[in-house]
């Protein structure tokens, strides 16, 4: 092979490796977040219960999808409840990243306040000092709800489908899909069986009056969730507003941050401009070498 196409392959290759193709969706883009109002102090027995919580956490989804702890303190007010749980398909690496990256994003989200919660695309993480494990709760956390499909009985018809699927039973993840609309809905693992159904029952309810005939909606409570979209959930959903029931909320309006948006920009910014110097490189070798064996 000519060394100019030896040239043209390295750059290609090189350019490939610092600029990879994004093949799947991230499963640690945020989706919502809400901290309690009241605040404990620094330095605070309870400080120090949530950090061991915390850790408990990060440590526990090196092995399992879902766990929950209580760290007991000398009064009511100083015991810390959490859990968290990473959604039913992905793999124990991705639901490890995920929870690390979650408990990393709510320490810095609800400094000091003594109830936190945090959803990524893929898992949930919340710690109170008010007992929540094994308590039903169906508060509205978030909706959203995209364009209206139209006239499209058809596609409707396929969206109620699918949403009664997801509503009949099974374990406490469900996937599901009718035609071009996909939808999954999970609750959080402390809930029993009935209660599971329950509150996937009021979620979808909650769906379909909030969102009507849109083609594609997110319906978060506190302890489960029901979305569907018309070409798959996670290329349809990426982030959105909403409140939570006695916490203050954030959400983002894009699945990724701004600072993820400028690191992919400088990592494309910079793998061009390594491109470019491989190329005045190659040239100038190739200028010399082929110079020299002319004279």
């Amino acid at each position: 092979m000519p060394s100019s196409s030896w040239l043209l392959v390295s750059v290609v290759i090189f350019l490939t490796i610092l600029n990879p193709a994004e093949s799947e969706p991230r499963t640690d883009s945020f989706i919502y977040g809400g901290c309690s109002q009241a605040k404990y102090s620094p330095n605070s027995v309870y400080e120090s219960n949530i950090n061991s919580l915390l850790t408990s956490l990060v440590n526990s989804a090196t092995y399992s999808t879902y766990n929950n702890f209580t760290i007991m303190g000398s009064s009511s007010q100083d015991t810390a409840y959490g859990l968290y749980q990473c959604r039913g398909d992905l793999s124990m690496p991705d639901c490890t990243n995920c929870v690390a990256r979650a408990v990393s994003q709510i320490g810095t989200l609800c400094g000091n306040a003594y109830g936190g919660a945090l959803e990524l695309q893929g898992c949930f993480v919340k710690y109170d000092n008010n007992k929540f494990l094994g308590v039903e709760d169906k508060t509205v956390v978030l909706k959203k709800c995209g364009p209206a499909m139209g006239y499209d009985t058809e596609l409707l018809e396929r969206r109620d489908a699918l949403l009664a699927g997801l509503g009949s039973g099974g374990g406490p993840y469900r996937v599901g899909g009718s035609g071009k609309i996909q939808g999954m809905a999970q609750c959080v693992g402390d809930l029993s069986l009935s209660e599971c159904q329950d509150c996937l029952g009021s979620a979808i309810q909650e769906l379909k009056s909030n969102c009507g005939t849109a083609v594609s909606g997110d319906m978060f409570l506190a302890k489960c969730y029901v979305r569907y979209a018309a070409g798959g959930v996670d290329d349809q959903y990426r982030g959105g507003g909403g409140g939570r029931g006695g916490f203050s909320s954030s959400s983002g309006g894009s699945g990724r941050s701004s600072s993820d948006d400028a690191e992919k920009a400088l990592a494309i910014t910079v793998g061009l401009l390594a491109g470019v110097a491989v190329l005045i490189v190659f040239a100038a070798f190739l200028r010399k070498a082929f110079g020299g064996k002319g004279k």
